[in-house]
């Protein structure tokens, strides 16, 4: 299983190929477009480990921007009792969704993203199994 742990948004995140992750806003980002994480700390490809101090030098991870978001809504309530005093905000951090399609070590794709497989497109004339005819 081949992973890297990279810095993004002032996080660490343990990444994967072929799986999406939320990370902070990224600004004038378009979606859709190829994204370079290199402040990549750690890579693990096979059980051999490449540590860096702090970053490893020559280590990319590619990904894809699938679209911008926001998160979930964050309620915060304070009162204070006997005091008619209540205040009630809410908060919905801004997000990028980001696809990692490979892991790069000097070079070379350690790991890429497995191609999911097409759905299948059924005969012409048929939908779900009916005869166009109708019988």
């Amino acid at each position: 299983m081949t992973y890297a742990i990279v810095e993004t948004g002032g996080k660490q995140l343990w990444v994967e190929p072929g799986r999406f992750y939320d990370i902070e806003r990224l600004p004038e980002t378009d979606e859709d477009s190829a994204l370079d994480l290199s402040q990549v700390l750690l890579v693990n490809h096979e059980g051999q480990v490449t540590l860096g101090h702090p970053y490893v030098s020559e280590a990319v991870v590619k990904a894809r921007i699938l679209h911008h978001r926001r998160g979930t809504k964050v309620i915060v309530y304070k009162m204070k009792p006997k005091k008619k005093t209540r205040k009630k905000k809410g908060h919905r951090q801004e997000l990028t969704r980001v696809l990692i399609e490979s892991i790069e070590l000097n070079g070379v794709s350690l790991a890429t993203e497995e191609p999911t497989a097409e759905p299948t497109t059924s005969v012409e004339g048929e939908v779900a199994g009916i005869p166009e005819d109708g019988e």
